[in-house]
């Protein structure tokens, strides 16, 4: 092969924006402009740091901190600071929720096992929550229902209104200012934003009357 057809195969190669769209000449001061700023490029892409422990990771959050054995295998496929910081804030992000809900398991089963010695045992729990159900089912809103039946103090609340046989919105004498203060529970759960918009700091404060006139002071 000769020098001309040489040539001609590596001027096929040169894109067409590296030529004269005239005379098909290469124009030189484009290719190196072209190459200046792809090196520039490079120069600024986040790098693979020398070696794992210059890894810079940041675990404000508390829940962890950065492992040694971990950044070696990230560092050993090739991650840049940036993106093991990207692990790390992804871990956390995961794990928060977790921690959330087993800090929430944990409250529960503890507010459980405070409602079982109260009743008396398991089995006689388990038949006062069937009967609990039931009656808040049949005679309270469920937001109502719910919140008061997430925790002991609201349970206890909730029994002692089953005990009275119905939810009533007549008050104690000692709390008929705070009645005539607002919490006429029924107008309250007649008011558009309870049935309606479901505004949530109006259906906390008709459950906050609930609770609050059937806890004991």
């Amino acid at each position: 092969m000769n020098n001309t057809q040489n040539n001609t195969l590596l001027d096929d190669e040169i894109p067409a924006k590296f030529k004269d769209p005239e005379t098909g000449a290469v124009r030189l001061e484009q290719m190196v402009k072209s190459y200046k700023e792809l090196e520039k490029r490079l120069s600024n892409a986040p790098s693979v740091p020398k070696t794992a422990d210059d890894y810079k990771v940041t675990c404000d959050h508390g829940l962890f901190a950065s492992d040694t054995e971990i950044n070696k295998r990230l560092h050993e496929n090739g991650f840049t600071n940036d993106q093991v910081q990207f692990v790390y804030d992804l871990a956390a992000e995961v794990m928060v929720p977790m921690i959330v809900d087993m800090a929430g398991d944990f409250e529960a089963d503890k507010e459980i096992e405070k409602l079982i010695n109260h009743f008396g045992g398991a089995d006689k729990w388990q038949e006062v929550a069937r009967q609990l159900l039931a009656f808040g089912q049949k005679n309270l809103p469920a937001d109502v229902l719910d919140t008061l039946s997430s925790s002991y103090d609201g349970v206890l609340a909730l029994y002692r209104m089953m005990n009275n046989g119905e939810p009533s919105v007549a008050v104690k004498p000692e709390e008929k200012a705070a009645n005539q203060e607002g919490m006429d529970l029924q107008s309250m759960m007649r008011d558009p934003k309870y049935w309606r918009d479901r505004d949530p700091s109006f259906i906390a404060k008709v459950t906050e009357g609930f609770q609050r006139l059937y806890t004991d002071k």
